[in-house]
C-alpha cells in the first residue's frame, strides 16, 4: 500500500508541474489516471514517451516534426512566397487552428525578453535570416505577441531582415495588448491576419 501511495503522490507532483495545474486539479487528474482501464492509461503513457522519443525540431521552420521536416513545410499545397515568423510552436498551432493562413512558419523557439535573460542570440535568427535571405518569399509576417516583449522580438527580426527584398507586416491589433496568440479566438485570430500591415 506504500508504494501504491508513493506511486500516486508521484503522478500528482508531475501533474502539479504542469502549468496552470494546482495541486487539487493535479489530485484530480491523478486519481482520474488511475480509474483509467489499463489499457487507456498505458495508450496515454506511450502518447507521452512518443512525444519526447520522436519530436524533434523541424530543420527548415522549427516546428515540431517527427522527421527532418514537419508537415507544415512538407505541404505542397502551402503557398511559399507567404512566412509567418512565431515566438513558439503553440502560437503557430494557435494560427493553424483559425484557419485562414496558408503560408509558411519560422518558430523563433522564445522571445527577447532582457528581464529574464533572454537576449536575440538565442531565437532562431541565423536560420530565419538565413532562410529568407535565399529568397522566394514575397512577405514576411511578424507574428509575435503584441505586448513589449513581442514588440522588442519583432523589432529584433526586422532589424535583421533589414535590406532583404521581403516586404515586412506584422499582425493588426485585432488582438488585446498583452495576450498571447495561443489565448486568442478564431475571430482574433482571422481579423489579426486579415488586417496585418507595414511593419
Amino acid at each position: 500500500m506504500a508504494e501504491r501511495r508513493g506511486a500516486i503522490a508521484r503522478l500528482v507532483a508531475g501533474f502539479a508541474e504542469l502549468p496552470g495545474i494546482g495541486r487539487r486539479t493535479a489530485e484530480r487528474l491523478a486519481y482520474h489516471v488511475l480509474m483509467m482501464p489499463k489499457d487507456e492509461a498505458l495508450a496515454f503513457a506511450d502518447a507521452i514517451r512518443a512525444v519526447k522519443e520522436n519530436l524533434r525540431p523541424c530543420r527548415t521552420c522549427f516546428n515540431l516534426a517527427e522527421g527532418d521536416a514537419c508537415e507544415i513545410c512538407a505541404d505542397p499545397r502551402r503557398d511559399r512566397s507567404l512566412l509567418c515568423v512565431v515566438e513558439q510552436v503553440r502560437d503557430l498551432l494557435a494560427l493553424e487552428e483559425a484557419g485562414s493562413y496558408r503560408g509558411l512558419y519560422h518558430v523563433l523557439q522564445g522571445r527577447v525578453a532582457p528581464l529574464e535573460g533572454k537576449g536575440a542570440d538565442a531565437l532562431t535568427l541565423d536560420a530565419l535570416a538565413a532562410r529568407v535571405g535565399k529568397g522566394g518569399f514575397r512577405e514576411v509576417i511578424l507574428g509575435t505577441t503584441p505586448n513589449v516583449e513581442g514588440d522588442a522580438t519583432a523589432l529584433v527580426v526586422a532589424q535583421r531582415l533589414a535590406g532583404l527584398p521581403v516586404e515586412l507586416t506584422r499582425l493588426a491589433r485585432g488582438l488585446t495588448v498583452g495576450a498571447s496568440l495561443e489565448q486568442a479566438n478564431r475571430d482574433m485570430l482571422v481579423d489579426a491576419l486579415a488586417g496585418r500591415r507595414k511593419f
